[in-house]
């Protein structure tokens, strides 16, 4: 599998875990930041580590089911091995800007100062 090929394919991965929702949370698992890792190998076959906002969460098995089917339905996936991880832990940094608005976060943006006139 080429390069361009396998990053296709890892775009369209990305594309539907923006499909899967935590049913008690309104931002995808994806923008929450619960995948860890992406590993499609030349085969076909997709590792991806991903966790949960609470160890004990109560939809883990269907949230779980529900990426796994996804990722197996993407053109170029032949398999997929989720695995659940806790290491790091997950905690609200990992979100990306959009849904920390969209959870009412309130957030700064890094801005970096550049000097115009050196001394």
């Amino acid at each position: 599998m080429e390069q361009k090929e396998k990053t296709m394919i890892e775009e369209r991965i990305i594309d539907v875990l923006k499909t899967v929702y935590d049913p008690e949370i309104p931002v995808n698992i994806w923008d929450l930041g619960m995948i860890y890792k992406i590993d499609l190998k030349d085969d076909g076959t997709l590792d991806m580590d991903m966790t949960f906002t609470a160890p004990s969460c109560p939809a883990a098995d269907f949230i779980l089911e529900d990426v796994r089917s996804k990722v197996e339905s993407v053109e170029g996936v032949k398999s997929a091995n989720v695995n659940l991880v806790f290491e790091p832990a997950w905690d609200q940094s990992m979100m990306s800007d959009e849904a920390k608005v969209a959870l009412g976060f309130e957030y700064k943006k890094k801005v970096e100062k550049t000097c115009l006139f050196p001394e």
